[in-house]
């Protein structure tokens, strides 16, 4: 198999560089002997790395009739973007409804090695979620339950131990001795959707919950001044925090303060995509908010009010927003995308020798401030980019 070289500059170091790939292998990284105009557009990075997919571009994963071609059409769109591992996130919901959704994951990773090394594990967010409007988001309330050791081992039973991930609100009697053992099995403990208490907080990252997820959303709308659930997870330095960057979850300065607090090496970037994620602008039928209005601006409203209806953001748009609006600097903001989701997976997401080549090339358009995909590699295959 004949070497392929991508150049640009890397989004790490700035420095104009080309990858040599082979055989699906990084072969070499090494600076440019160009001075860098042939290249000046392009950037860069390793993969992005996405720990909450809903679904994309009509494309559902909580759907009641999900099937494997679903998941494998969906990778296949994700990876057009850029994202070359992600984490398919299963919503609350019956046992039925999840075991469903978990099969036809597990069921489209055997089909295609392509899925396969997109997708390590699933993330389960809910359903042992709060109840409570605000935290509850847009989660049914007729499915929230109780975490039970024994339905979790159905999960994965079922499924072929397809859950890596699992999302829960603390403030259930038995919360903590559940981590325990999620830890236990290897799964990884998220807190979100939550009105727990900080004591109920602090008790779930003393058990093993290593994450909040798309912290500052999953809430109550009314909260007090302290404590309370946002507090208590900014100030505890064993919580990676994930945030929706997209303009809309979260102001701008909202997001200004979570990275300083937190720090830009323990943020990673989500997009917490739906079904409706880059469609075109129009009314669509949902299955969870009825009428949803998809804007021009990527932004979803349950049509007729200014609700969001989930996020119609993907991960190269969270960065573009967060580089736009002057709140890092792109190889931060990259690095928010690919080596702290990464980390956080105990993976690698570095563009060094001899690691698997998952790389992204991309400019940033200078009039639009967004992000446009040039190629995509992920291992020894090339996606169409859009």
């Amino acid at each position: 198999m004949s070497a392929r070289i991508l150049s640009g500059r890397d989004t790490a170091s700035g420095n104009f560089v080309e990858i040599e790939i082979e055989a699906g292998l990084i072969r070499d990284v090494r600076i440019s002997e160009n001075d860098g105009q042939s290249a000046i557009d392009s950037w860069l990075s390793s993969g992005f790395v996405d720990l909450q997919v809903n679904g994309y571009r009509g494309y559902d994963l909580n759907a009641t009739d999900i099937e494997p071609e679903g998941v494998i059409a969906l990778t296949r769109e994700l990876l057009a973007v850029g994202v070359t591992t992600f984490l398919p996130t299963i919503i609350t919901a019956s046992e039925e409804q999840i075991i469903a959704s978990l099969r036809a994951i597990a069921r489209a990773r055997q089909m295609d090695t392509a899925v396969a090394e997109a997708i390590p594990f699933a993330h389960l967010e809910g359903p042992h979620i709060h109840a409570e409007d605000g935290a509850r988001g847009a989660h049914p309330m007729e499915h929230v339950r109780a975490p039970h050791l024994a339905e979790f081992d159905r999960w994965q039973a079922d499924s072929g131990c397809t859950v890596g991930l699992v999302t829960l609100s603390p403030h259930w009697p038995g919360a903590q001795a559940y981590i325990v053992r999620l830890k236990a099995r290897g799964v990884r403990v998220a807190i979100g959707h939550t009105h727990a208490t900080n004591e109920e907080i602090s008790a779930a990252v003393a058990a093993g919950a290593t994450l909040s997820t798309h912290l500052g959303n999953g809430i109550a709308s009314m909260l007090p001044r302290h404590p309370n659930p946002i507090w208590t997870q900014l100030a505890d330095d064993r919580l990676w925090a994930s945030l929706i960057a997209d303009g809309h979850h979260l102001p701008a300065e909202t997001l200004k303060v979570i990275l300083r607090a937190k720090g830009i090496e323990r943020c990673i970037l989500v997009s917490d995509a739906v079904a409706l994620a880059g469609l075109p602008t129009g009314i669509y039928q949902a299955p969870i908010g009825g009428k949803v209005e998809v804007r021009a601006d990527g932004r979803l409203n349950m049509a007729g009010t200014n609700m969001l209806a989930g996020s119609g953001s993907s991960m190269k748009d969270d960065i573009a927003y967060l580089v736009r609006s002057g709140l890092t600097s792109l190889g931060d903001a990259v690095r928010m995308a690919t080596i702290n989701p990464a980390r956080f997976l105990g993976q690698s997401a570095e563009l060094t020798v001899g690691a698997q080549a998952n790389i992204v090339q991309f400019y940033m358009d200078d009039v639009s401030g967004k992000i446009e995909i040039q190629s995509v590699i992920a291992g020894k295959r090339s996606f169409h980019a859009r």
